[in-house]
């Protein structure tokens, strides 16, 4: 029996969102399933998928807050 925890950060990628929405959340429940079922056999209806959104002020990338992490990809030149 899967279990699967999916972590993103708690922000919109939509106008106005501050979170996943619903229907984003259904999508990747349905896709992470039918991936575990595609690859390892393991039947949709015993797999459990949570998934845990985490404030942005929460989460750290290279040694750093994600803001100031994004802050500075942004400001380096691109290759």
């Amino acid at each position: 029996m899967p279990f699967v925890t999916i972590q993103i950060t708690r922000e919109g990628t939509e106008p106005g969102t501050d979170s996943a929405t619903a229907e984003q959340k259904a999508a990747l429940i349905h896709g992470v399933s039918k991936l575990l079922l595609d690859v390892l056999g393991k039947p949709m209806e015993s797999t459990f998928v949570v998934i845990d959104e985490v404030e942005l002020e929460n989460w750290g990338w290279g040694g750093l807050p994600v803001e100031q992490f994004r802050a500075r990809q942004r400001s380096r030149p691109s290759e």
